[in-house]
């Protein structure tokens, strides 16, 4: 009957622990993360990053983030999601798709119709908007032909052959001038490429005379002059 007691005492501080432990009876809620699409946005500061709109779902609200490389999609994030599993898992798919197809004209996801139309109606909008600016943005090229004029002189007539100039301005500044007729001589042809330098140099007709080519000299700068008083007019 002694040894009887020892034992019992074990047992009832072996379910000590037992009776300590707290059994939790509450449910974890796990915040769904926006996916990112595989593939990451420019880092060369020529993306662009254009937000679709919110479109409101039963299931929730959904928007993308979309980065163009020039005219290409080259990445879609999403800013609002459903937060459902089967939005989470259909997401990649339509970032996929996308990156494929260059536009919202994807599948819906199966197990997924209201997240898949909401994104594409972000989706579309985004890039609708991106052509909009595109469209409103005049291009580069068209851009430097604005700021560009080029103004051809009159052909004047000397003795030794016609001398006639083009200019090219850019604003008010001659940025090149190119020989459009020149007499056929040795020494026109040594001296056309100072008359050209010292144009540059001087922005004007009001340069030298080169030695030994005078006449060719005295046409160039009367063609020279007639084309910058054109642009001035």
């Amino acid at each position: 009957m002694k040894r009887a007691i020892p034992v019992l005492v074990l047992s009832v501080a072996g379910l000590i622990p037992v009776w300590r432990y707290d059994v939790s009876t509450g449910t974890s809620s796990t915040e769904v993360a926006a996916p990112v699409s595989t593939t990451s946005p420019s880092t060369s500061g020529t993306g662009v990053v254009v937000k679709g709109t919110t479109v409101g779902t039963e299931k929730g609200d959904v928007q993308v983030e979309v980065t163009f490389e020039g005219d290409a999609i080259s990445a879609v994030r999403m800013l609002k999601q459903p937060n459902h599993p089967q939005t989470t898992a259909a997401v990649p798919t339509l970032i996929s798709e996308t990156l494929q197809a260059q536009s919202a004209d994807i599948d819906t996801v199966s197990g997924a119709t209201l997240t898949s139309e909401g994104y594409k109606e972000s989706l579309q909008a985004a890039i609708d908007a991106r052509a909009a600016a595109a469209e409103a943005a005049p291009s580069p090229t068209a851009a430097a032909s604005a700021a560009s004029q080029v103004v051809a002189g009159p052909t004047v007539g000397t003795a030794k052959g016609d001398v006639q100039v083009e200019v090219t301005f850019e604003g008010d500044a001659i940025s090149a001038v190119r020989m459009l007729k020149q007499p056929n001589h040795p020494q026109t042809t040594a001296a056309v490429p100072t008359l050209i330098s010292e144009t540059l140099e001087a922005q004007s007709a009001d340069i030298d005379t080169v030695s030994g080519a005078t006449l060719t000299s005295e046409g160039y700068k009367e063609s020279l002059q007639a084309a910058i008083d054109a642009k001035g007019a």
